[in-house]
């Protein structure tokens, strides 16, 4: 039984092919792109107001919606929706145990997994959106749900538009498989 268990570690199948050179430059032209104009707005523009538009879990994201644009992890529905229900959930853990900070983390991340999993719209990026809301400090605190709008929406709509744009250039590139 324990050895059934530990077999399991071992995998069932070789690591995936690498992909070819034009795929590396188009992965890193729309992750480029689409940092960069959330990251312009949010420094040039909405940080005078008090306000970001950029935060780390978009950093995962652009791997997905520029570099695995066939995964189903990488489509709008769950870019959006994962970001989005991520961040009033991770608000809420927030607001609701604040004094206990392990606790709400804890529970901003699972909660997100499993609303995302029911909606279908699972993200990985997701549950860094839910725990940044538990952990970004102050200045994320301070914007309340807001957060789920500004950066979160806001920020992962611009850069949905910028894979849309990007992702459709070569031929070989089609994004995205499926909308809803």
């Amino acid at each position: 039984m324990l050895r059934n268990y530990f077999n399991k570690m071992r995998g069932i199948s070789k690591s995936p092919p690498g992909v070819n050179f034009s795929e590396i430059i188009w992965s890193w032209l729309g992750a480029f792109l689409g940092i960069s104009t959330v990251a312009l707005i949010s420094y040039k523009v909405l940080d005078s107001i008090g306000l970001t538009m950029i935060i780390g879990s978009f950093g995962a994201s652009a791997v997905l919606i520029y570099g695995a644009i066939k995964s189903p992890l990488a489509q709008p529905r769950n870019l959006l929706g994962g970001h989005v229900f991520s961040a009033i959930i991770g608000v809420a853990s927030y607001q609701a145990f604040q004094p206990h900070i392990w606790l709400a983390a804890a529970l901003a991340v699972s909660t997100a997994i499993a609303v995302m999993h029911a909606t279908k719209t699972l993200h990985p990026p997701g549950g860094a959106t839910a725990l940044i809301a538990v952990i970004g400090g102050e200045s994320v605190h301070k914007l309340g749900y807001l957060y789920a709008v500004i950066p979160t929406a806001v920020g992962a709509s611009l850069m949905l538009v910028v894979a849309l744009m990007v992702n459709n250039i070569p031929r070989n590139r089609r994004y995205p498989e499926f909308w809803f």
